[in-house]
Parts: structure tokens; sequence; C-alpha cells
């Protein structure tokens, strides 16, 4: 290795430490609306110009239903109807998601990780990602969040290995 390759190697941050989920939970009390604050852009929301929001409730199978909606360049709402299901006990953290419809819900490739990895212990904020970082949302029961909680966020988000620079604060 040259000069320079063992300065960059030096250099280089190790990589972030696995990512876990919150212990736990509380499914009925996650249901309900929450805003996106911020998340890290991605190839399926790229019409969401502003007032991006899901809405979560629990249906007789135990599944999730999510409805996910924001408002495009010409002020118009568009909806993604989707469903989610718990990945072990009914206070896992640890969700799959799928947009597709339900008669390819058998592919496991339609499910994507939903991973709740940090959560306010009174359900007004959650941080969510899965297990790679690739995906990150920051989501709140009200359109917007404070100031210096939004930068408390950011602090627990940084520790959790995240890159700030990727994160984008959705217009409300």
């Amino acid at each position: 290795m040259g000069g320079a390759g063992l300065a960059q190697a030096q250099n280089a941050s190790p990589p972030p430490a696995p990512l876990s989920s919150v212990a736990a939970v509380d499914v009925p009390r996650y249901m309900g609306t929450w805003y996106e604050v911020a998340k890290y852009p991605n190839w399926f929301q790229r019409k969401c110009v502003s007032s991006t929001q899901a809405h979560y409730s629990l249906q007789a199978n135990g599944q999730v239903q999510v409805r996910n909606r924001c408002k495009n360049e010409q002020g118009e709402w568009i909806e993604a109807l989707g469903a989610a299901k718990q990945i072990g006990d009914s206070t896992s953290a640890k969700l799959k998601v799928r947009f597709a419809p339900e008669w390819l819900s058998f592919l496991p490739l339609v499910w994507g990780d939903y991973w709740v990895v940090d959560l306010d212990p009174q359900y007004q904020w959650v941080l969510v990602s899965e297990p790679d970082r690739e995906y990150l949302w920051v989501l709140s029961r009200t359109p917007s969040l404070p100031a210096p909680l939004y930068q408390q966020l950011q602090a627990k988000l940084e520790r959790l290995g995240f890159d700030l620079k990727r994160l984008q604060v959705s217009p409300p």
C-alpha cells in the first residue's frame, strides 16, 4: 500500500455498528397519522413536494393498512395504499411493508423493512429506517417539530450512524 493509500485507510471512519430497533412498539398506540418532517430522498417519493404523511390503521387480520399521501407539484394529493406486518411478537419494532398488489404478497421481494429505530415515549415522534440505513424518515404527530427537538433528533441519528448530509427537511 502506497503512502496515500495508508493515509486514506487511517482516516477512514469505521463502519457504523449494526442498526437495531427499539425494544418494543405498542402497535395500537402507533396507529393514526404521522407527518414526514425529514427523510433521505428516495425514488418512490420523487413526485412528493409537500404535505407528506402516513396514516396507519389496524386491520382485523392483525396487519396494518398503510396509506401514504403527499401533494405533487400541481398541489394535488397522490396516495399509495399498502400493508405492514410485524416480524416477531406483537410488540416487535421490526415490520415488513409492501405497496405491491396483495396477490404478489407471497413474493419476499415486494416486502421492505420498516424498523422503528427510536420512538418518543409519548409517541409524538419516531425515527424509521431499515438495516442498511438506505432509507430514513423522521415522523411526527404534527407537521413540524420545534427546532431544539429536531436538533436533538439529528444528534441521535448521527450517533446511530446516519449521514446527516443526506437528510432532507420535508416541506409542510
